[in-house]
């Protein structure tokens, strides 16, 4: 587990522009359990992968983007371990990776971008893959 004070800051990078942070496996049970709509799920991580490429990737893309998911989430790897592994449950087949962006759709996981996809990429090329998939699931 990494210290509070360490992960605040990595937090508020997406919640200070609107996700809700979901704390524990029932708050995600409850979102994606028979959800209508689009979610749009970041687990989120300390490593410099998640700083540099898919934070800053996922916000470009919810701002930039006609079409947005309906909501806007995350978890955090490492920290809210319980909500992570709960999230985790709903991105199988898929193993665990962090940081992931995931999108689901009535609760259904419709795509799913995984660390090795976010590795060596540009903020801007995860920003533009994910308004490309906005616009087809969104």
């Amino acid at each position: 587990m990494y210290p509070e004070e360490l992960v605040a800051p990595m937090r508020a990078d997406l919640t200070s522009v609107g996700f809700r942070e979901l704390k524990t496996a029932s708050e995600v049970d409850e979102h994606l359990k028979d959800h209508e709509g689009t979610t749009l799920m970041v687990i989120n991580s300390v490593c410099g992968c998640a700083a540099g490429a898919a934070r800053p990737g996922v916000k470009m893309a919810v701002q930039h983007s006609e079409k947005k998911p309906d909501n806007l989430t995350t978890v955090f790897a490492g920290v809210d371990t319980d909500a992570v592994q709960k999230a985790r449950e709903y991105t199988l087949p898929y193993p665990p990776s962090s940081p992931s962006i995931a999108l689901f759709k009535n609760g259904e996981l419709v795509h799913f971008v995984e660390r090795h996809h976010i590795e060596g990429r540009s903020a801007e090329m995860i920003g533009d893959h994910l308004v490309g998939v906005f616009s087809e699931f969104c």
